[in-house]
Parts: structure tokens; C-alpha cells; sequence
């Protein structure tokens, strides 16, 4: 790939925010193949002090770090380059995080594993673009659960709240809950 054929700009500096160090390397070693300028960061700490100091025209970040959230990286980039583009990936995949971040600024939200291909397609999409619709789409289980775990954040994780509001057993709600995301 060529970085004419992928339209990167002039400014390609690129963040990348994850604590998991082998997949940063790699991920790294990949975008800098397409032609970004990487710069890497394993903690919310770091992220935060390189967006403020200098801020890149896009940014990778993950949403679960040891030191905290990924949308505190988001806010402080969003809030020092309001242009830069920002895709927040994550191994724990709900419906409400997508929302809070889309709603903090990121750009698009992508579920791990998301490979080098589909984190430069979402970076680089143009305005309203959509991708291309999902290979494996999400099973009738795993909409259930997405539904589940959205409005129990909307219930500020009330799980009495939360039952009250899906006509369902507490008990049953907190088995749910405890279990793993469906595939």
C-alpha cells in the first residue's frame, strides 16, 4: 500500500493508546507501513500528556486501560485539535460505550479484533461513508446482551433499576450480567 493511494495527508502523525504492548508493536509496525507517523503510548497518563503536547491528526485508542479510561484521551485531543480524527477500539464491546464515545468525539468505534485494514478504513473514511457491513454479524444472543448492558448504564449499573426497567427477575439480570458477552 502506498500512501498516495490511501490519501493520508500532510500531517500524519498518529496516536496509538493501548496497554497491550505486543498488539501496540504490531499495530505500530503496520500503520507506519501505510505511511503514518506513529507515536506510542501504554497508558491514559501518556496519551493525555501527548495530545496536549502535541496533538496528531489521528489517533487510535483503546478504551479499557490499567491507568483508566480511553475517553479521557479522547476529551483532552478532542478538546486540543478539534479536526483530528479518532477511532476507539476495544476488546469489550457495548452499544452504550460506542455511544458515550461517539458522543466525547471519536470518530468511529471498533470492536477487537479489528486488524491494520479495518482501523485505516475507519480513520480514513470521508464524511457520512459507512464501511462495508460486517463479515460476522452480531448474533440474536449478543443483541440481547448489548440491549442488557445498554440500559443498565443508563441506569447509572442500578441493577435493581435496571430489572425494574426490562420486566425481569433481579436474580436472573444479575446471572446475565456476570456471565461473558456472547459472540
Amino acid at each position: 500500500m502506498t500512501t498516495e493511494k490511501l490519501n493520508i495527508g500532510d500531517d500524519k502523525s498518529l496516536l496509538l493508546v493501548d496497554d497491550d504492548e505486543p498488539f501496540l508493536r504490531r499495530l505500530t509496525r503496520a500503520m507506519e507501513k501505510r505511511g503514518f507517523e506513529v507515536e506510542m503510548a501504554g497508558s491514559v497518563a501518556a496519551g493525555k500528556a501527548i495530545s496536549t503536547a502535541r496533538p496528531p491528526a489521528y489517533a487510535v485508542v483503546d478504551l479499557r486501560l490499567e491507568d483508566g479510561n480511553g475517553l479521557d484521551v479522547v476529551e483532552v485531543l478532542r478538546a486540543k485539535r478539534p479536526d483530528s480524527r479518532i477511532v476507539v477500539l476495544t476488546g469489550y464491546g457495548a452499544i452504550a460505550t460506542a455511544v458515550a464515545a461517539v458522543k466525547i468525539g471519536a470518530t468511529d468505534y471498533l470492536s477487537k479484533p479489528a486488524d491494520a485494514n479495518d482501523i485505516t478504513n475507519a480513520l480514513l473514511a470521508i464524511g457520512d461513508d459507512l464501511p462495508p457491513p460486517p463479515e460476522n454479524p452480531m448474533s440474536a444472543d449478543r443483541v440481547r446482551w448489548e440491549h442488557i448492558q445498554r440500559v443498565y448504564e443508563l441506569c447509572d449499573r442500578n441493577v435493581s433499576e435496571t430489572a425494574r426497567r426490562l420486566n425481569m427477575h433481579r436474580r436472573t439480570l444479575q446471572r446475565i450480567l456476570a456471565k461473558r458477552s456472547p459472540k
